[in-house]
């Protein structure tokens, strides 16, 4: 099993599912944005990425005319703007959820369809199940490969990193009880939107509601000690163990916590 992240190389993680990403490498977005195309026969496309020319001309030699679907987990620059190149292109029905009314969002993306949370789409082999998790994005979708087990998680879980949780469309404590109820899904890997696949889903979940946790109790002791103070005060406090340079994204869900 292979674990190249090389931007325009196919690569196969299981039976049926297949690795492309994107060549957007950045400090907010890893080695790439992942896409990746589920099922043998009818596809499914899970976030199609930015609309970067060679990366659409790859995903459409992999897919050729056999893409039904393509799906997002939500709106953000890196993941969606393909989307409806792709579907015209290929014919194929685009599902998510719009574009909320604030931040940087990709409003081009507009669905055929809105899935509701547990309804489920696929063909004679697979099934991909809607896990609505809002708080990065108050739209963010993951979906659940029924036979795998396996969680297509976008910006929800990203692997290396935290994501950032920005107000006003990031919210912090539906972040939260987003993790808490992957954490009941008894999945058996991540495949996340950044990053390669996460074998040990559990940890990685406990690990991010730990962490996230320890900041906000770390957030709460600074107000508490500096009542008052302003929020690029408190971020060199809170996010002290974080470089300075990463101080103002760090701000970002420094706020989100705050609320």
């Amino acid at each position: 099993m292979s674990s190249e992240l090389t931007p325009g190389r196919v690569t196969e993680l299981s039976p049926g599912v297949r690795r492309l990403v994107a060549p957007n490498p950045g400090m907010m977005t890893g080695p790439g944005t992942n896409t990746y195309i589920v099922g043998a026969r009818e596809l499914a496309v899970i976030d199609p990425g930015p609309a970067i020319t060679t990366h659409i001309d790859a995903i459409k030699s992999v897919v050729k005319s056999s893409v039904r679907w393509i799906l997002v987990t939500h709106t953000h620059p890196d993941h969606s703007p393909a989307a409806a190149i792709l579907a015209e292109a290929c014919g194929a029905r685009l599902l998510g959820r719009p574009a909320p009314a604030t931040g940087p969002q990709d409003r081009t993306f507009i669905p055929d369809s809105v899935p509701a949370d547990g309804e489920r789409i696929g063909s004679a082999d697979f099934e991909l199940e809607i896990v609505a998790t809002p708080g990065h994005a108050s739209n963010h979708i993951c979906y659940r490969h029924v036979g795998l087990r396996w969680l297509f998680t976008g910006d929800h879980i990203i692997n290396g990193s935290t994501v950032v949780i920005d107000p006003p469309d990031g919210n912090m404590s539906d972040y939260l009880r987003s993790l808490e109820r992957l954490a009941q899904l008894g999945c058996a890997a991540i495949a996340p939107g950044h990053g390669d696949v996460i074998h040990e889903p559990a940890k990685a979940i406990e690990d991010l509601i730990r962490h996230r946790l320890r900041r906000e109790a770390k957030a709460a002791a600074a107000v508490a000690a500096s009542p008052g103070a302003a929020l690029h005060e408190l971020v060199k406090v809170v996010y002290s163990d974080v470089n300075p340079s990463l101080h103002p994204l760090a701000a970002r869900s420094l706020l989100a916590h705050l609320e």
